[in-house]
Formats: structure tokens, C-alpha cells, sequence
């Protein structure tokens, strides 16, 4: 596969598409299963709060795969993204009712870097909070 957005097609400033993820209790179960991460603040009411958390929350590697998404969506290639990296600021709480969560993703070319590649930096925010910091992606376009 390639990326179906050509590198001369962008400039600096555009934007991509948004993409909203809903994460319920369910999702984090699924994702438990799949990576092996069973770590019962994902899951466990009870415990998340007694280690000092307002709830259950979503894995950090979940919600960051999940972000990524609004690049891979935009250039049709997932392997088109060579470089991407977040940092964690703030956990997505999912409450334990039939809404969950919703993490919104944002994102914009950056930077034009040789070779066809940009530099996308992406905003996720979940409940009006920026749950991921300097999440930033390099892509090789068309």
C-alpha cells in the first residue's frame, strides 16, 4: 500500500478529517484480551478508585493507537506513518453506563520535511481534558 494523499497536495496547516472513538467498558475488556494488559484499573470499579482514581480508565497504548488512527484514516497507509510518539497527560475515565467515553481527535500537517514526509501534530481530548501531549506523527505521502 501507499498513502493516497501526495505530498505536493498539502501545505502546512491542513487539516485532517477529525474521528471521534467511543470507549466503553466493553471496548477496555476487548483491549485487555488483545494486549494482555489486565491491569484492573481498566476494569475494576472498586480497585480504580482505591488506588486514588475517579474510575475505571482506558489503557494509555489504547487510546494512543486509537489517535493514530486520524492519520492512518487520512492517508489510506498505515504503513505510511514512520515515526509517531505522545505523551500521556491526563487519563480517559470511562464510567460504567451505556455512553462511556469519547475521545476526540484532531489533527494538522505541521511541518514539510524532505523526502515526501510531513510532520502531523494531533490533539485528543476526552470529557473537555487533553488526555495525550505532544502527540506527533511523520508521514510519507504519495
Amino acid at each position: 500500500m501507499t498513502a493516497k494523499i501526495g505530498y505536493d497536495d498539502v501545505e502546512v496547516g491542513t487539516e485532517l478529517p477529525p474521528l471521534s472513538v467511543p470507549v466503553t467498558r466493553a471496548t477496555l475488556v476487548r483491549y485487555a484480551g488483545a494486549s494482555g494488559d489486565f491491569n484492573p484499573i481498566h476494569w475494576n470499579e472498586k480497585f480504580a478508585k482505591e488506588v486514588g482514581l475517579p474510575d475505571v480508565i482506558a489503557h494509555g497504548m489504547f487510546t494512543m493507537a486509537e489517535a493514530i488512527r486520524v492519520v492512518t484514516d487520512w492517508t489510506g497507509d498505515p504503513g505510511a506513518v514512520v515515526e509517531y510518539g505522545v505523551r500521556f497527560t491526563r487519563p480517559v475515565v470511562v464510567p460504567n453506563d451505556d455512553t462511556g467515553a469519547l475521545v476526540e481527535v484532531s489533527a494538522k500537517v505541521a511541518a514539510k520535511l524532505e523526502d515526501g514526509r510531513v510532520r502531523v501534530d494531533l490533539t485528543a481530548t476526552s470529557a473537555g481534558q487533553k488526555v495525550l501531549g505532544m502527540a506527533r506523527a511523520v508521514v510519507r505521502l504519495a
